[in-house]
């Protein structure tokens, strides 16, 4: 058996080491933190929603799972304690940490998490992306022991056990956590006004000693990025963790109360493409799209140059990256491609953008002009966020759309054909399952970089951007993460200093 005691390094390590550098004063204990989010979580179990908003106030927070992965990219113990691998990577035992509350005073048992894995094994069950879990067979366990039995090599299996989705709650409660979530994370759900803000509050029995440092962190729900600003100068909220406008970063930079930290993310600013859908079920007219588009005058116009042009499902940050760019700006080879597809005098489409998304609805329009000057009407709208989720992302209702796709290490959505890009491809999905039952961490990063490049190749959409991770704060606010490796606004050892 290898044993795994300490950290497991990720390929790609996050390059900023947050709010906790040198010269950072000494933490203090106490007081309270708003932050600044976009939109409305859909619920607050990430296990039950793929939405990132969950993932923003949960994760770390809230919840956690046998794993987690921390600030700098490391996957690391959380509640296991530590794991052994067989030499035939078809066993995964894992050691619980003991003395674990949850937030509603009962102890974690192992059956918590054999009825967490075996519910998230059932495709019917309403867990997200059972597909992480498909190669477990058996979980099994006694005591603080915990077994995973494999039917075959899962080279991802740790990877995905420090997701979102495989935070641990009490079994009992597993019905209730869409609107009262127990987990056995620092802080405590307290309260929630809808619409207006979520508010956590430390939880006193937390196993990890000397955190968090606040006494409650408050996640207030601004959409609009000049009134998250105004909210951040009049100290209403102290942080602005997500979705800060490039306009309004210069402003921070400007402000001798605020700061601002550029890190590392993993998000692809996608333009969605439904390739079951006429036209754009033609190759053709997908790759006239995307040489249309001329990403670097998105990236200085619409982000101030914040921002850098990618061509695949992949941001800088991940191990797999590589930047084929198979389809370059080309504005005369993308009208004769719609020519040849049998459309020399362009057509009309939608192109629906995510309401509360600002870098997105920016986008979007200057994508609608570049599509204008090649002959492609883009009848541009704004969605509701609500219905983005029911129609296009659940529903696959939708010509084109954009989003940020923040979650890490996701390329294998591209597996799945019945994903709302509706994209059917057999050498992709072999690649990936190629990928799952790869020897070493080389083997596998080789073959999802052909996985990047094979969806490249074949247009299922344009990639425009990968965003960094723009983080406002006031200048007594230190602790947080200014990089995002994975997506989670982590306040465990946040604090305000004196």
């Amino acid at each position: 058996m290898k044993k795994c005691w300490m950290f497991v390094l990720l390929a790609a390590v996050m390059l900023s080491h947050a709010g906790l550098a040198q010269d950072a004063p000494e933490p203090v204990y106490g007081g309270e933190v708003g932050v600044a989010i976009v939109a409305e979580p859909p619920g607050w179990d990430p296990s039950a929603s793929t939405s990132q908003e969950i993932a923003r106030v949960t994760y770390g927070n809230v919840f956690e799972g046998l794993v987690s992965i921390n600030r700098e990219g490391f996957i690391e113990p959380a509640l296991a304690e530590s794991w052994e691998v067989s030499e035939d990577g078809l066993t995964w035992t894992f050691t619980l940490r003991e003395g674990v509350l949850f937030h509603n005073g009962d102890a974690l048992e192992v059956s918590d998490i054999i009825a967490k894995f075996e519910r998230a094994m059932d495709p019917d069950s309403g867990h997200t992306n059972s597909a992480y879990y498909e190669a477990i067979e058996t979980v099994s366990g006694q005591g603080n022991m915990l077994m995973f039995t494999l039917s075959e090599p899962n080279a991802s299996l740790l990877y995905n056990l420090a997701r979102p989705d495989s935070i641990i709650y009490p079994a009992e409660l597993t019905e209730t956590q869409r609107s009262q979530p127990v987990g056995t994370g620092p802080f405590v759900f307290a309260d929630y006004v809808e619409g207006s803000q979520v508010r956590l509050e430390a939880f006193a029995d937390y196993y990890r000693e000397g955190v968090p440092y606040l006494d409650a962190v408050t996640y207030r729900i601004i959409s609009d990025p000049n009134a998250q600003l105004a909210a951040l100068r009049a100290g209403d909220v102290d942080l602005i963790g997500t979705s800060l406008s490039p306009e309004n970063a210069l402003q921070v930079q400007a402000d001798a109360n605020l700061k601002l930290s550029q890190g590392s993310a993993t998000t692809e600013i996608t333009m969605a493409l439904n390739n079951a859908r006429e036209p754009l079920s033609n190759p053709l007219v997908r790759q006239a799209i995307s040489h249309a588009i001329d990403k670097s005058v998105i990236v200085e116009g619409a982000m101030f140059g914040f921002g850098t042009p990618i061509s695949t499902h992949a941001s800088p940050t991940e191990p797999y990256f590589v930047d084929p760019n198979p389809y370059p700006y080309d504005p005369e080879r993308a009208q004769a491609l719609l020519a040849e597809a049998g459309y020399p005098d362009g057509f009309s489409i939608t192109f629906e953008l995510p309401e509360p998304y600002n870098i997105e609805r920016r986008s979007g329009q200057v994508i609608a002009q570049q599509l204008a000057e090649v002959g492609i009407n883009a009848d541009v709208s704004v969605v509701e966020w609500g219905t983005w989720i029911q129609r296009i992302f659940l529903g696959a209702d939708y010509d084109m759309t954009i989003i940020g796709h923040s979650e890490p290490r996701d390329i294998g959505i591209y597996g799945n054909p019945d994903y709302y890009y509706q994209y059917d491809s057999e050498e992709v999905q072999g690649l990936l399952a190629q990928a799952e039952l790869a020897a070493s961490e080389e083997e596998q990063i080789a073959l999802l970089s052909q996985v990047a490049e094979q969806i490249a190749a074949d247009a299922v959409n344009v990639w425009v951007m990968s965003p960094p991770y723009l983080v406002a704060a006031r200048g007594d606010i230190y602790g947080y993460w200014e990089s995002q490796p994975i997506v989670a606004i982590d306040m465990t050892e946040v604090y305000r200093a004196q």
